[in-house]
């Protein structure tokens, strides 16, 4: 397993601004946290989703193409940042 912290740049409320995945060794979102800019928080795994927060229908790209994606920070975390935030996200 892969693990990565994507920071949104933007303005908008609708959106997140913090989107955090377990990836497979091809790239699919195992889990995911995604936080709202005023703290709100969504999950997703393969068997249950909590707010608007989903798995990606397609693999993620390279964390290389991550990186160098305009509006985004990207950065590969440790499986044990990825459980602190899976662990804190928190009860519907």
């Amino acid at each position: 397993m892969k693990y990565i912290r994507l920071y949104w740049i933007h303005d908008r409320r609708n959106v997140p601004v913090w989107m955090i995945s377990e990836l497979d060794d091809k790239n699919w979102e195992v889990r995911k946290v995604e936080i709202w800019r005023d703290g709100t928080k969504g999950y997703a795994d393969r068997a249950t989703s909590y707010g608007s927060t989903g798995l990606a229908q397609v693999p993620l790209p390279s964390f290389q193409e991550l990186a160098e994606l305009p509006g985004f920070e990207f950065e590969e975390i440790s499986r044990a940042e990825f459980e602190q935030e899976w662990n804190a996200r928190g009860s519907p």
